[in-house]
């Protein structure tokens, strides 16, 4: 059943865009992560402008993670002061992000930086989590201690002022590098479109030193209220969120993430972790080759930044 997407000025089919809401909601259930890295480039892939998939999928990411921290919520593994810190630095960030995307925009060079960035971010941070997955499986399987690899990580942030008690995550630390992880985090919300759980969640886990089991509720809080921001300043300046994407997104998405939740919840951490990692290189690599390999047609017409 094909659908006419007005914003985007394409037709596509209704089903498909369902399903694809329902897989990245699973996703966002299982790993505490908005699901934005993987649907932006599925909706680059199907046809939808950047600009528009950019700022749609971030209204889809807030239903998404909304189901999923509410399944989180009532398990009590949501550290609520420690998401209102990455919060506050989130918001700044996407105020920050939204000028960054608009100027690359007014350029008319939107759609290729905004596919770089994906590659390298997805690239980077894939590597690092596979690498440290597999570390970890191994440490597990000839019972080495890995408690010392924690501590090290949190004398980091404990060199650092304004301190603060964390008492569902058990931390005592600075709210310096929280702040700051959200502001990255917001800024990459507005330019690329995701939740930043790719980012965030692997800085909770190594560099503040949070357990894994509060990890994923606690960023899918964050996220929430950041891509909720970032969805009302894409559509009160830019123009490009186009609602009935996004409802069909919406709906796929809240489905999948009860449904991740639970899958989530019966796995180890190390396993999660490899999982989402791979799923990381898997797009990098598609959208690499994508940018690499010489299209069919060498040039097409659109409008300025769209």
């Amino acid at each position: 059943m094909q659908i006419y997407l007005p914003i985007a000025e394409v037709s596509v089919n209704a089903f498909l865009l369902l399903g694809l809401g329902g897989f990245v909601g699973v996703l966002s259930g299982m790993f505490g992560v908005g699901g934005g890295f993987l649907m932006t480039p599925l909706l680059f892939f199907i046809g939808i402008p950047p600009a528009v998939a950019v700022a749609t999928e971030a209204n889809q990411i807030v239903a998404s993670s909304f189901s999923g921290a509410l399944a989180h919520l009532r398990r009590k593994t949501v550290d609520l002061r420690m998401g209102t810190v990455l919060l506050g630095g989130g918001l700044i960030g996407a105020v920050l992000g939204l000028y960054v995307f608009n100027y690359l925009k007014a350029l008319g060079q939107v759609d290729l930086l905004v596919k770089l960035c994906y590659v390298v971010f997805l690239g980077v941070i894939g590597t690092v989590m596979f690498v440290e997955s597999l570390n970890a499986i191994r440490r597990a399987r000839s019972n080495t201690n890995v408690i010392n690899r924690n501590n090290r990580h949190k004398g980091l942030v404990h060199t650092l002022p304004l301190k603060m008690r964390f008492k569902t995550s058990g931390l005592y630390i600075s709210v310096i590098p929280p702040f700051s992880v959200g502001i990255f985090v917001g800024i990459l919300s507005a330019i690329m479109g995701v939740g930043g759980g790719f980012i965030m969640v692997p800085a909770m886990i190594y560099l503040l030193g949070m357990p894994t089991k509060v990890v994923v509720g606690t960023s899918l809080f964050q996220i929430i209220f950041v891509t909720g921001f970032t969805t009302i300043l894409h559509a009160t300046t830019n123009y490009t969120v186009d609602i009935a994407l996004a409802v069909l997104l919406l709906i796929g998405g809240v489905i999948g993430a009860q449904i991740g939740t639970q899958i989530g919840a019966k796995m180890q951490a190390e396993q999660l972790r490899i999982l989402l990692s791979v799923l990381v290189l898997l797009v990098c690599l598609k959208l690499a080759m994508d940018l690499l390999i010489e299209p069919a047609e060498l040039f097409s017409l659109g409008k300025l930044g769209i």
